[in-house]
């Protein structure tokens, strides 16, 4: 790659950063609504909640993959995101262990940013098009890994020997343990390869007119906040509980 497109600033890009993480900050309001102070909202067990979910999700990964090449010092970047996914759960694990959050999104995308730097140079070799079909269509057999198939979402094609569903490492890598439990658990596979999509996606467009496209912002405040969504990612749950827990002894509900 060029290195002055690696030196570039893509607001465009802050900007659907931002208002993915806008998302994010109303979506964990309310589960802290629904499951810490017992709001009774049925919607949120909805399917239109989980596809709300995943949308924001996806998003956030496969963005993540997609900026890879752009920015420097990509080794620092990873180690920073996956100490910050440490740090989540060591917090969570001490503080409020009910909710406790293990392999969430920070380790997944720490990891990902980690291993591009072992495979980016094989990775190169690759056509663009055809990585981004095999890394969408590798997501899709393994979306459902994490319950012990391969298929994506209520499609099961084939059944994974349980075997694989053993230990630490395993549910790391996607073979759930028994009595695992996370509120954010994002294992390698398969969100490693809706990564790989966003990579190979940049790799695609990166000489063409659609990144000129993405220079210049349109939503300052919502491109600041893409700017610094690692900050933000990681005070806005004890933000979100200290507003919240404000309002409820004040009596607001």
């Amino acid at each position: 790659m060029k290195q002055n497109q690696k030196k570039k600033r893509y607001e465009k890009l802050d900007g659907v950063r931002g208002i993915a993480l806008l998302h994010m900050i109303a979506y964990h309001m309310i589960w802290d609504l629904v499951y810490i102070y017992q709001l009774d909202w049925n919607w949120y067990q909805s399917k239109g909640a989980y596809v709300w979910q995943q949308g924001i999700c996806w998003t956030f990964i496969f963005l993540s993959g997609f900026c890879w090449s752009l920015g420097s010092r990509a080794r620092r970047r990873g180690i920073i995101v996956f100490l910050g996914g440490a740090v989540i759960t060591l917090v969570t694990l001490a503080v409020m262990p009910q909710s406790r959050v293990v392999f969430g999104v920070l380790t997944l995308i720490g990891s990902c940013m980690l291993l591009m730097q072992v495979f980016d140079r094989w990775l190169q070799r690759l056509p663009a098009a055809v990585g981004i079909a095999g890394s969408f269509g590798l997501f899709f057999l393994t979306r459902n890994i994490n319950d012990g198939w391969l298929g994506f979402e209520d499609w099961n094609i084939v059944a994974l020997p349980a075997g694989l569903y053993r230990n630490t490492l395993m549910t790391y890598l996607g073979f759930t343990q028994p009595g695992f439990y996370s509120t954010d658990y994002f294992s390698l596979f398969p969100w490693l390869f809706l990564f790989l999509a966003g990579y190979f996606t940049y790799r695609l467009l990166a000489d063409k007119k659609a990144m000129q496209l993405m220079e210049k912002g349109a939503l300052r405040p919502v491109e600041w906040l893409g700017r610094h969504s690692f900050e933000i990612y990681m005070i806005h749950q004890p933000a979100i509980y200290t507003i919240l827990e404000a309002l409820y002894r004040l009596g607001v509900f």
